[in-house]
């Protein structure tokens, strides 16, 4: 089996057009007393309908969500994990505001969630696949989590990268000085 990582649909429109490359997540409720991590060096981007995301995120309210058939799974993106940290800072996450596309009060919900505040993030390269990999949903794919096992498609289909290397460096750049607070 491969590993899909559930991602709301714009967030991962923003990670294909290469506007986004990392990722802020708190956890689902399925992650249980561990609490969330991203355990996984790699893996394919699921995209999630949730109704109400374009209101949360820092797009037109008006942005229309993508049409995903409720019936399969389509896949377009592998995303692989460069390095991660855990945002226990509040200013910290301000600082990273033009990386992404979440709305402020989203992930000040995100951060403040539940008794231990804090934000897990990972700067991820982020490829588009040569064909798409396709599949029947099923209940599994399912509620709140994070992580859900998906069908193996081997090894065949080739990951374009959606940014070239020295722009992707120099984001990594800003974001770690952003980090640092600089």
């Amino acid at each position: 089996m491969s590993i899909g990582f559930k991602e709301w649909a714009l967030v991962c429109g923003a990670m294909a057009e290469g506007r986004q490359s990392i990722i802020l997540r708190k956890g689902g409720i399925a992650e249980g007393r561990a609490g969330f991590r991203f355990e996984h060096p790699e893996f394919f981007l699921f995209p999630t309908l949730f109704h109400e995301q374009a209101a949360k995120l820092k797009v037109p309210a008006d942005t229309p969500l993508p049409a995903l058939d409720p019936e399969m799974h389509r896949i377009n993106l592998r995303a692989v994990v460069e390095w991660t940290c855990d945002l226990a800072d509040w200013d910290q996450v301000l600082r990273l505001e033009a990386f992404h596309i979440w709305s402020e009060k989203t992930l000040r919900e995100r951060f403040e969630y539940d008794t231990k505040q804090g934000l897990s993030l990972a700067f991820i390269r982020v490829y588009k696949l040569s064909a798409p990999l396709e599949f029947a949903d099923e209940p599994k794919y399912g509620g709140c989590r994070s992580w859900v096992k998906i069908p193996d498609f081997g090894r065949d289909t080739v990951g374009i990268p959606v940014i070239d290397e020295a722009a992707h460096r120099a984001r990594e750049t800003q974001i770690r000085s952003a980090l640092a607070g600089a």
